[in-house]
């Protein structure tokens, strides 16, 4: 090839690198800049002529360099090229991100190559870095993985209150029914319902009745631990269950939510309501076939407070064996 078929070849390459819209960047094995496209230029604000000789790492000293060295050195060691998905690090370089429909983010998001450049006698001398702007495909993921979320959370909550639904609530008790009979360890169920929850519907009416359950359901989330599951079982039924806690914890517990209920006053229009619960224990230090009898279990120990006066906490207790 003739010097000015190279030297044509040569203009048109490096009007391709400064058209595309990639950055590319050329660094020298000492890390200085040789290459410096327009994308470069305008998302940097740094022109090619100050940019050109400079350290990559004093133009963009917020770059983990220790990180970007070792990247580097394993091109240039293997001969082979790396790559960066943003879903692992969103950007190497802190740029802008000037698309206004997706203008949610401030910076843009970036998938990297680095590809080892040889010289004419066959080694490596060069090494180029090409920056794709993806802001467009990771925002929209992002937006459907969020949407997804709302719509499991949406599909797990019972509306009126936050809590888990049945549904969810029992799927739960489930799967830690058999992680706790697997690793025997302990765990306790409270279930309970609001007294006299139709006479409040029927005095005041049934939005203040949803205002109730709203504030139960507030004052088991304040009484709870990050590690209990609460769920709202149907109606003015509740359930919470307590891992890693015995019977004797439950009982604090469940004594505690009660007394914090009673002192509890809701206004509704004006009026005042005040209102009780009534609860039952079952715990997992009785021998049990089944997540679902331990809800049986609790279920009973529930009537029992209520057929004792309601207002109180019961532990169910296994029927004593005949001889």
């Amino acid at each position: 090839m003739s010097d000015a078929s190279e030297l044509s070849e040569f203009h048109w390459l490096l009007a391709i690198v400064q058209s595309i819209d990639v950055g590319v960047v050329v660094l020298d094995r000492d890390y200085c800049v040789e290459v410096w496209n327009t994308f470069m230029e305008n998302r940097s604000g740094v022109l090619p002529e100050t940019a050109r000789h400079q350290s990559f790492f004093a133009l963009f000293p917020e770059l983990d360099e220790e990180w970007f060295r070792r990247k580097v050195e394993s091109v240039t060691t293997l001969g082979t090229p790396s790559f960066t998905i943003w879903e692992q690090r969103p950007y190497l370089l802190r740029f802008k991100n000037y698309q206004p429909i997706t203008g949610l983010e401030d910076f843009m998001y970036q998938n990297t190559t680095l590809l080892p450049l040889k010289g004419t006698g066959g080694a490596i001398e060069q090494v180029c870095l090409i920056i794709y702007d993806v802001t467009d495909v990771a925002v929209n993921r992002l937006q459907l993985q969020a949407a997804n979320r709302e719509l499991q959370r949406l599909s797990s909550t019972d509306r009126l209150t936050g809590l888990y639904n049945r549904g969810h609530w029992e799927e739960i008790l489930r799967q830690d029914y058999a992680r706790h009979r697997r690793y025997d360890s302990q765990a306790a169920l409270v279930m309970f319902d609001i007294d006299h929850f139709k006479a409040i519907n029927d005095t005041y009416g049934h939005q203040a009745g949803d205002a109730v359950i709203q504030q139960v359901a507030e004052l088991i989330r304040e009484t709870m631990r990050d590690s209990d599951v609460p769920g709202r079982y149907g109606g003015e039924e509740f359930v919470v269950l307590l891992p890693d806690t015995d019977k004797q914890g439950a009982l604090i517990f469940a004594e505690r939510l009660r007394r914090i209920v009673e002192a509890q006053e809701v206004m509704y229009e004006g009026r005042s309501i005040r209102f009780t619960i009534s609860l039952g224990i079952a715990d997992l230090s009785q021998p049990s076939t089944s997540h679902a009898q331990l809800i049986e279990w609790a279920d009973n120990a529930l009537y029992a407070s209520k057929s004792s006066g309601r207002n109180r906490v019961t532990l169910h207790s296994p029927p004593l064996s005949r001889l």
